[in-house]
């Protein structure tokens, strides 16, 4: 009598593609058992196992922000004009002010583990009470292949238009002038992005 014990052969393939994502999965269990007994003398016997799992992940992020503003800022006019005594005139201050804080994370919990689609492939196999001069073989092979695609695409836009214009200052036709002021105009803009992105 024979025994032959089984004979493992093991292939592990992953490919990743893109820059970030996180999907899980586990491939499912495969298991596949063979038995071969009672067999004449100078026999040949074989028992051939293949697995083979295939894993695919695929994660796609598209992130879009747009920020437009805009502002204008314009004093009045300052005029002392045909007075004998001409006072004082002035106008008040134009400002405009716009801030933009963004901030965006996506979080794919950590891509996948090269190993993870590997699941659990059993293959179990018996050649026994064979005859004399048998030829007897076993052999298993399990392959796992794992794809991970992740694609991030992040578009950020802001635009900011601005115009600030202070109004005239005149002192005229007065036989005593006083004085004409104009305010200040301004436009202030702060724009600040925060993008994180984890697969």
């Amino acid at each position: 009598m024979t025994k032959t014990s089984l004979l493992r052969v093991s292939a592990a393939a992953v490919t990743s593609l893109g820059l970030i994502t996180g999907l899980a999965g586990i491939a499912g269990a495969a298991t596949g058992n063979g038995t071969i007994s009672n067999t004449g003398p100078n026999s040949s016997n074989s028992i051939t196992s293949h697995n083979t799992s295939h894993t695919t992940m695929t994660n796609h992020n598209m992130i879009s922000a747009s920020n437009k503003n805009f502002q204008g800022a314009f004093t009045g006019d300052a005029k002392v004009s045909n007075n004998t005594r001409g006072g004082d005139a002035a106008s008040g201050d134009a400002h405009n002010a716009n801030s933009l804080n963004a901030s965006v994370s996506i979080d794919n919990s950590g891509a996948v583990d090269p190993g993870s689609g590997s699941g659990t492939q059993n293959s179990t196999a018996s050649i026994n009470t064979t005859g004399p001069k048998s030829s007897n073989v076993v052999s298993s092979t399990n392959s796992t292949v794992t794809t991970v695609n992740n694609t991030n695409t992040v578009s950020l836009e802001n635009f900011n238009g601005q115009l600030a214009a202070s109004g005239d200052a005149r002192v005229s036709g007065n036989t005593t002038g006083g004085s004409a002021t104009t305010g200040n105009a301004s436009n202030t803009n702060s724009s600040s992005f925060t993008v994180d992105i984890t697969n």
